[in-house]
């Protein structure tokens, strides 16, 4: 990609998560433009994102396809991968070949390389020394990032971080971890909706998702509140 291309698609990935962040913005809205522009932007193939929540443990929120929220489900349930090291230790985490890895990380490895997935770099979702949550991008073929998609992908992690944690102080910190509680239990209510529209439409769940979120963004609602509805059966999307 050219520098001056690559440049132009960079500032509107900001604008576009910029664009997430008015009035009571939906941080699920946030994180999940978080991973589709970082996948467009950073020759990657998926990305999936956990963030922590009032017990300090990780869960996934956010992925690009199932086969990514697979994996990253997999790293929440065995406590181990790269994320997970990432989150742990604050720092990003490069794979250049997952296969390679040994027994470091045997599940994860076993997992990732049977969803066709070859190398992956964790970003933490840090601001201040406060990690919440690591960001994974997944790539089909060996090797490492460039470091200018590496400063980019940080980039676009930090600020979402620092978008989520904005005019929070420690002296606050309830309330952080009440605005993380609530995006997770907003989860579980949004992968019920998908697998019934799933079900009812015979369709793949990431189809399902697709057309959720659609919804609630043309008729500007929250994804929790439109996957209420579909739960409710006061909606068919």
């Amino acid at each position: 990609m050219e520098m001056g291309a690559r440049s132009i698609r960079v500032s509107a990935a900001f604008v576009k998560i910029a664009d997430t962040l008015v009035g009571d913005y939906d941080v699920l809205e946030l994180l999940h433009t978080l991973v589709e522009e970082s996948v467009d932007l950073l020759d990657a193939a998926a990305a999936g994102l956990m963030l922590a929540g009032a017990d300090g443990n990780l869960q996934v929120l956010a992925s690009t396809s199932e086969e990514s929220q697979l994996v990253e489900a997999l790293q929440q349930e065995s406590g181990a991968g790269p994320c997970v090291d990432c989150y742990v230790t604050g720092l990003p985490v490069t794979v250049r070949d997952i296969a390679g890895t040994g027994d470091r990380w045997a599940q994860f490895k076993n997992a990732a390389t049977a969803q066709g997935f070859r190398s992956v770099h964790a970003f933490p979702m840090r601001v201040r020394g406060q990690t919440i949550g690591a960001m994974n991008l997944f790539r089909t073929e060996t090797g490492e990032l460039s470091e200018e998609a590496i400063a980019v992908g940080q980039a676009l992690a930090d600020v979402s971080t620092i978008s989520i944690l904005q005019k929070r102080t420690a002296s606050e910190s309830a309330v952080v971890n009440q605005q993380l509680q609530d995006a997770l239990n907003s989860r579980i209510l949004i992968e019920q909706a998908k697998g019934m529209i799933a079900q009812i439409d015979n369709i793949d769940t990431n189809e399902a998702f697709q057309r959720l979120r659609s919804h609630a963004r043309s008729t500007n609602q929250n994804l929790r509140d439109t996957a209420e509805a579909v739960l409710n059966r006061s909606l068919k999307v």
